[in-house]
């Protein structure tokens, strides 16, 4: 929760100029909160970076009082959308059955989703992290078109803590992960006090294919860092 419109605007003159020299191959997207997708989707169009939205409700409409569609969000050219964040799943009643049906809702409307998976400190030091993770993809993924995903793994114990899961523990999960899905080509993310100092020894990792950022992408010059890893 984080930028106002100006804040945004901001935001994108510090960042579109650090892109000059970043390989075509590199996806970005940048994914805000509700009120900054139009004037974000407005100044980029013709850009490279995809626009996403944070979270979408699985009904297209309906008494569902401070949730938005998935149409709302397509008729902005919004064309991923992060689902089953950790925060949403600790304060917002988030489970594996909303998730489920936010991910169907947003494929059908032919949004992109990206999954967030994790466990928390205390299944980590209980030894839980494997079950976890292979309980929440089973369930998570119920009926979901596994050609139309992106999954990002965050462990919660790292998120925003200055404690990032050591690059090679990250990459032995996500190829743990990978090793369940019936599309093994599925974009994995890192996600978890992802950056510059890190960046490039995550990226180095075979399994991991890209980083979900958090308070690393709100200063123009950090994140261009992270685009730009070596």
């Amino acid at each position: 929760m984080f930028k106002t419109q100006a804040e945004t605007l901001e935001f994108l003159q510090g960042f579109m100029p650090q892109l000059e020299n970043t390989p075509d191959d590199r996806e970005i997207v940048l994914c805000v909160p509700f009120t900054d997708l139009a004037v974000l989707s407005e100044n980029l169009h013709g850009s490279r970076i995809q626009v996403g939205a944070q979270n979408v409700h699985w009904a297209e409409t309906g008494a569902f009082t401070g949730e938005i569609s998935a149409s709302m969000l397509t008729e902005l050219s919004v064309r991923y959308v992060v689902i089953g964040h950790s925060e949403r799943r600790q304060y917002f009643g988030e489970t594996d059955e909303t998730v489920n049906l936010r991910l169907k809702a947003a494929q059908s409307a032919g949004l992109k989703p990206i999954l967030c998976v994790g466990e928390s400190k205390q299944q980590r030091d209980a030894g839980e992290t494997e079950a976890v993770i292979f309980a929440q993809l089973e369930k998570d993924l119920a009926g979901v078109d596994q050609n139309n995903l992106v999954i990002a793994y965050e462990p919660i114990w790292a998120i925003g803590t200055g404690d990032t899961c050591e690059s090679i523990e990250a990459n032995r999960v996500i190829g743990l992960i990978r090793s369940k899905l019936s599309n093994p080509t599925v974009t994995i993310q890192y996600g978890g006090s992802v950056k510059p100092e890190n960046i490039d020894e995550i990226m180095a990792q075979p399994e991991i294919d890209g980083a979900l950022v958090g308070g690393a992408s709100l200063d123009p010059k950090s994140f261009s860092r992270l685009v730009n890893f070596q």
